[in-house]
């Protein structure tokens, strides 16, 4: 059985190489919908998710993650115009899965408007110094939330990668 949906599911792949060209307003829009209408548990809809496209934010953003790698000298963030930090309630005993979640559909909506997407982590790790919750702060978000991961977003300057081999033994049937 094919559909377009599995289509994009089976197709979608990281892109780490964006065009400086910023993303057209009804792609984000079509995009940040569908993490909107992501499942949480009992309807919470706990998680939220912070655009950004300013240039300066997104250097400072991708300095404060690369801190946390091997090479923070570079650029975590692959030179996309747009990045999307999705943050979970961490009162909520679902907000970290649900906020998975919420990364997974901006992923593959991404993938069937034509953008190129990456899930990045440590942005709990950035966000949990004095500087992401001053970042925070500034936004207007409770100390409450922390991060789940980076979905970075925008044309990909890159062949699209193949998918690779699925493993065996992925699905175990009882």
């Amino acid at each position: 059985m094919t559909n377009q949906v599995l289509e994009a599911l089976k197709n979608r792949r990281s892109i780490r190489k964006y065009k400086a060209e910023q993303i057209k307003d009804a792609e984000l829009e079509a995009v940040l919908e569908a993490g909107e209408y992501a499942p949480t548990g009992m309807g919470t809809q706990s998680p939220l998710m912070v655009v950004v496209q300013d240039k300066d934010t997104i250097s400072r953003l991708s300095r404060m993650n690369a801190a946390f790698t091997a090479n923070p000298g570079g650029d975590p963030f692959y030179g996309a115009p747009t990045v999307v930090m999705v943050l979970a309630d961490s009162t909520d005993s679902n907000g970290f899965a649900d906020g998975c979640l919420v990364m997974g559909n901006l992923l593959n909506a991404a993938y069937s408007v034509g953008l190129g997407s990456c899930w990045i982590n440590r942005t709990r790790e950035m966000l949990d110094t004095a500087e992401g919750r001053e970042l925070l702060r500034g936004w207007g978000i409770d100390d409450k939330y922390i991060g789940v991961g980076s979905c970075i977003l925008g044309y990909a300057d890159c062949p699209h990668p193949a998918a690779k081999p699925r493993k065996e033994g992925y699905v175990i049937r009882t």
